[in-house]
């Protein structure tokens, strides 16, 4: 029952890291699930299945906050859910010796990525909305990566919605997370095909379920009205140093090789929320004196 209650607690900052980021919630889980002991496969079959209610709830919440561009979900959706269906069956059929080290490097970099994301920022350039020349090939990388490495689909396609610059930000998170229903339907089915139920922890995915069902409505919120450098970076820092854990554990590293690759992580997180929190100052100061010169100058 503690561990229940605990994973439930998970998925609620998972989910509450996920609505206000645009990412974040099948990564932070699945490094989780696979710390406790899970193999890569069940544990992203039981993220993916939590996700259904979490995913749902989180876009009815932003359709509600007007959060969503359907143009832009009705072109990602479709391929996202291809990549997911193919990733989650080659993940069902990797050894676990195999998809360990795998899944832990897919994670990693997705942190690292996270990390570097909130600590560089974007200035995003209103002009109209991404096409299909993008969305597709970027939904189908999206939805594969999710899949493998038990997350990844909102660091692969918020950072490169962002980046493009033709979407407010508040649109880009909430269109990414409504469109993640249909990766986790194709990636759930998937993983039934390639493990059947049995090989699903289904009382996992409920525990996160319901820790994310009652984050997705504040998280939602959130991404209007909250600034979210500092938490980018430390979630970030957090997936870079567990999934960097497991990996120097599957390669049998020395002590010393282990406590400095730590050590560098921790002082590469840090030194980003110094920066993260220096750049959004020096961003929020300049616009004060902006909007100080404009009543000046009619």
């Amino acid at each position: 029952m503690r561990k229940l209650i605990v994973l439930a607690l998970v998925g609620l900052v998972a989910q509450l890291v996920d609505g206000s980021l645009g990412m974040g919630y099948g990564v932070t889980s699945s490094t989780l699930l696979v710390v406790a002991g899970l193999t890569p496969a069940a544990a992203s079959a039981s993220v993916h299945f939590s996700e259904l209610g979490t995913n749902l709830a989180s876009g009815v919440a932003h359709w509600r906050l007007r959060n969503v561009d359907w143009g832009v979900v009705t072109r990602i959706a479709g391929p996202g859910a291809i990549g997911a269906f193919l990733g989650a069956t080659l993940l069902s059929h990797l050894s676990t010796e195999s998809a360990a080290p795998v899944m832990a490097t897919i994670l990693a970099l997705l942190g690292a990525y996270i990390l570097v994301r909130f600590v560089l920022g974007f200035r995003p350039r209103i002009a109209g909305r991404p096409g299909a020349r993008l969305l597709a090939p970027l939904g189908l990388v999206g939805g594969f990566v999710d899949a493998t490495g038990g997350g990844g689909w909102g660091p692969v396609a918020t950072p490169a919605l962002l980046a493009d610059g033709r979407m407010e930000p508040r649109k880009v998170i909430g269109s990414v997370d409504t469109s993640e229903l249909a990766v986790s339907v194709a990636a759930s089915l998937g993983f039934l095909f390639g493990l059947g139920a049995a090989g699903i922890s289904w009382s996992l995915a409920l525990a996160l379920l319901v820790g994310g069902l009652v984050a997705a409505p504040l998280a939602a919120y959130l991404v209007r009205v909250a600034p979210t450098h500092l938490l980018g970076v430390a979630v970030g820092g957090m997936i870079l140093f567990s999934n960097v854990r497991t990996l120097l554990g599957s390669t049998d590293a020395s002590d010393p090789a282990r406590y400095a690759a730590y050590g560098l992580i921790l002082v590469v997180t840090l030194a980003g929320l110094y920066a993260a929190t220096r750049r959004h100052r020096r961003t929020t100061s300049a616009a004060a004196a902006q909007e100080e010169k404009v009543p000046a100058s009619v």
